[in-house]
Order: C-alpha cells, then structure tokens, then sequence
C-alpha cells in the first residue's frame, strides 16, 4: 500500500512548499523545523494504523477510559539528511526505541555509483513495528539498504517506510523489492524526473546540505 498524503489538502503542504523554496532554504532552521514538522504529521496519521487498548487514567474529578498505544513503534532514520525528519517521530513516539544507519555513495571511475553500509546502530527489530525514514527516495538504494540492515537484526511485525519526497522511479524501486504483506510505504509528494546524478526533479536539493551546512 502506498500513501501520498500531498494528494489531499491539509497544512502538510504548506511545509511541503517552504522546503521546496529556494528562498526559504537559505534559513537551514527553518528548514530543520519544517522536516520535523512534516514528521510529526506522519506519525499521527500511521499511528491511526496502530494497535491499542484501554486504560483507566485517575483524573480530578473520577477515572477516564482512554485507549493508548500497546507498543511503541521502533524508529529508525538514515543519517545524516533523515534526523530532523526522525526528530519529528520521536516528539510523538517518545517512548520509542530508534536505530541510526549511516550509508554513503560511492562513485565510479565511468561516473556510476553504488550505495553502501557505512555504520549502523539497531536495536532487536524481532516482532516489533517499525518505521523506517529518510527525507528523499531518489533511486531507493538507500531505503533498501537500510531496510535489509534492519530486518538482518530480527523481523518486524509489519514496517512503514517513510519519505518527504520520492521520484516514480524510487517510488517504483521500492514496491518492486519490498515485501507486499508487511510494509506500507508513506510519501509527502512524488515527483516524475530523476536525472543521471539521482537527482530528484523539481525535487528539493540536497537536504543534508541544507539542514547543516555543506560538506566537502
């Protein structure tokens, strides 16, 4: 199942726009916060997927029945782009464990590249939900790099994989090798053009650079 939360009105593209402007860009807290602020939007809406039950909360003036979450959702980001969209997450998974990946690009000598492992730190996924982001699905490399290093450490219950932005062939890479029974893939917005370089197009620009200053 894949969800496209930009294809119906709400303040998600508000944030959505301001990422997206060259302009507002130049403000890389702004930009942070919009990440993060576009987190939290997906975390209430998949947590209308989770599981609950009721509990008796001692108020002032009697007892209220309230559902809460059985279990926390285990989150998990690549770093470093993906942890103002993480951050996100945990201010409302805030009991949740989290797992950190690190993957780099590696270029070749006829200018192609390859993706790879660089760190990773994974708590026991066995049994558990899990959500797994990262702010761009350019080819989807990535996101099927971390997943494969997440699920070598236990298999989750059922997984959301979580993007700002995807192009339609990242977005296609990943319906192709992720499993269809338990994973549900969340976007803000898809766009159609992916160039050579991976770069999504009219995309968003490099949003590790953006969040923290360029690298060298």
């Amino acid at each position: 199942m894949v969800n496209v939360l930009c294809n119906s009105d709400s303040v998600l593209n508000q944030f959505m726009a301001e990422i997206r402007d060259v302009d507002i860009q130049k403000d890389s807290l702004r930009f942070r916060r919009n990440m993060e602020r576009i987190g939290e939007i997906f975390a209430y809406e998949i947590s209308k997927k989770l599981q609950y039950e009721m509990k008796e909360v001692t108020t002032t003036f009697g007892i209220a029945n309230v559902p809460v979450l059985i279990h926390s959702p285990m989150l998990a980001t690549i770093l470093r782009a993906g942890l103002p969209f993480h951050q996100g997450f945990l201010n409302f998974f805030d009991q949740s464990e989290n797992a950190f990946i690190s993957t780099y690009r590696k270029t070749h000598k006829d200018r192609s590249f390859s993706m790879s492992i660089g760190y990773s730190s994974i708590p026991d996924v066995e049994g558990k939900v899990l959500i797994l982001c990262d702010t761009l699905v350019a080819t989807g490399s990535s996101m099927l790099m971390a997943y494969k290093e997440l699920i070598s450490k236990g298999r989750p219950s059922h997984t959301h994989i979580v993007s700002i932005l995807a192009s339609v062939e990242g977005l296609d890479n990943l319906k192709k090798h992720l499993p269809q029974d338990d994973v549900t893939i969340w976007l803000g917005g898809v766009d159609d053009e992916l160039t050579a370089q991976a770069y999504i197009v009219p995309g968003l620009g490099d949003a590790g650079d953006l969040a923290y200053g360029k690298k060298i």
